[in-house]
């Protein structure tokens, strides 16, 4: 998936599998998007953070054009702009910053709420991408889970980026959609309501592996009319705090056919 075909200057082509409630998955867009970004960087430039929107539903029957935008280059920061089109239009845009590794202090405040090990809890993935293990809910409004890509993954620090990428798209709707007065599980909570990710925001404060088993955890902060807003921190089994997710979500519920 992370294999782009360069078409042109700057400008990547990718596909992938249909989602299963259809079209295409958020998070492949999100790392698609930031693995095109990347192949304009200089490797001693790391990615610290993303902030992207999706536009319009992507069609898993064509390819995706990643259209880069050096916006700046820089000696310690680098940015880039891309935009994901299909023959409808653009679906997804998304802004990158870079940065070379410095030096400094490190506090870290976020910690690992108590969970479970892994191998204590139920997989509950619907792709075969990665795995997941839900935990107890922390709270109203809170998910937590183990996750954990399936297929290694290796050395190179902007894939390890790109799975994270991947996988942050999955938890924020779970937060949000569990806050609702008719939230169900599974199947029975896509046939009462429609969900979209709006937009999608992640910061790398440090390197890890996406492919071991790394804790998410989310809070929806509020659902007013038919958005929820879900903040989320990921933590590498050590309690080692790696990444800050944000994501706004549409939650709407059908109507009745009749």
């Amino acid at each position: 998936m992370m294999a782009l075909e360069q078409h042109g200057i700057d400008t990547w082509v990718g596909a992938g599998p249909k989602y299963p409630w259809g079209g295409l998955y958020g998070g492949q867009i999100v790392a698609q998007s930031l693995r095109a970004a990347m192949l304009t960087v200089e490797p001693e430039f790391r990615v610290h953070s993303l902030h992207a929107y999706f536009i319009r539903r992507g069609d898993q029957e064509e390819p995706i054009r990643f259209e880069v935008d050096r916006v700046r280059n820089g000696r310690s920061f680098v940015t880039r702009s891309v935009v994901a089109r299909q023959s409808i239009g653009a679906i997804f845009n998304l802004s990158a910053s870079f940065q070379v590794s410095e030096p400094g202090s490190e506090v870290q405040i976020a910690s690992l709420p108590s969970l479970p090990p892994p191998d204590d809890l139920v997989s509950d993935g619907w792709s075969p991408i990665f795995d997941r293990r839900f935990a107890p809910a922390p709270g109203p409004g809170q998910v937590a889970a183990w996750l954990r890509v399936e297929q290694e993954v290796g050395d190179d620090p902007g894939l390890q980026a790109c799975a994270l990428a991947y996988v942050s798209d999955d938890l924020p709707t779970d937060a949000v959609a569990s806050l609702h007065p008719a939230h169900a599980r599974g199947d029975q909570f896509h046939q009462q309501f429609f969900t979209a990710s709006l937009d999608h925001a992640i910061w790398f404060h440090r390197p890890f592996r996406a492919d071991v088993w790394h804790a998410q955890a989310f809070t929806c902060h509020g659902l007013i009319g038919s958005r929820g807003l879900s903040v989320g921190y990921a933590f590498t089994a050590d309690g080692t705090h790696v990444a800050t997710i944000s994501q706004e979500i549409l939650l709407r519920e059908l109507r009745d056919p009749r």
